[in-house]
């Protein structure tokens, strides 16, 4: 092969590297990626404390449930209860469960023809009653409220079920236990702060003096 076809060859060579090159350069300034001022990725951030979860319900006192419940409602909530239970004055016991006449108030383990489990007959050694209390909280949860009880009722988890239950089951006594008292909450009067609302006068103490009233005009 002579010079002038090397050369030629090699002219050919060269200018196609050229061109590669040049259109490499060329697509890398069109295409390439505009780069972060700091590299990474950026992660979402953590939620502030309490934010997004639901809020609580507020807990409704038990004599204020007792007191809007309705025993009409308690009485179909309890039909499920028949299973196990009689109701009627002087009526016997079911092998699965006493008799519910007179109920609240009654002491535990007092119905003498059923044989109640040993938690049971240890609280009424202890003259422990059937207090509202005592009833809404067994009821909603047997063998949670008293380990080894015989109950196998899964429970009744709203507490305005319950309170209607017990409404009913006080109407099933010759002399209904009182409902507890309903605590009034103070109001704030008009235009008393709020971190003052339901304060209190303040007594004098022992060896204080009662400040003297201003005149009346």
């Amino acid at each position: 092969m002579d010079s002038f076809e090397f050369n030629k060859i090699a002219g050919a060579v060269l200018g196609s590297l050229l061109f590669v090159m040049a259109i490499s350069v060329v697509s890398g300034g069109l295409f390439s990626p505009a780069k972060p001022a700091i590299p990474g990725y950026d992660l979402p951030s953590a939620a502030p404390e309490g934010a997004g979860a639901p809020a609580a319900e507020p807990v409704v006192p038990l004599p204020e449930l007792l007191a809007k419940a309705d025993p009409a409602a308690g009485q179909k909530d309890a039909t499920i209860c028949t299973t196990c239970h009689s109701f009627g004055k002087g009526e016997p016991s079911k092998s699965t469960g006493p008799n519910l006449w007179g109920i609240v108030g009654r002491v535990h383990a007092a119905d003498k023809d059923f044989d109640y489990s040993q938690a049971n007959r240890d609280l009424g050694a202890k003259g422990e009653k059937w207090t509202y209390d005592a009833i809404f909280n067994f009821i909603k949860g047997p063998r949670d409220y008293m380990p080894g009880t015989k109950m196998t009722f899964a429970g009744m988890p709203k507490p305005e079920d319950r309170a209607n239950v017990l409404a009913y089951l006080r109407t099933l006594s010759d002399n209904p236990e009182p409902l507890p008292a309903v605590t009034a909450q103070a109001q704030p009067a008009p235009g008393t702060p709020a971190g003052q609302a339901g304060a209190q006068v303040a007594q004098p103490t022992q060896g204080e003096k009662a400040p003297a009233e201003a005149p009346k005009q």
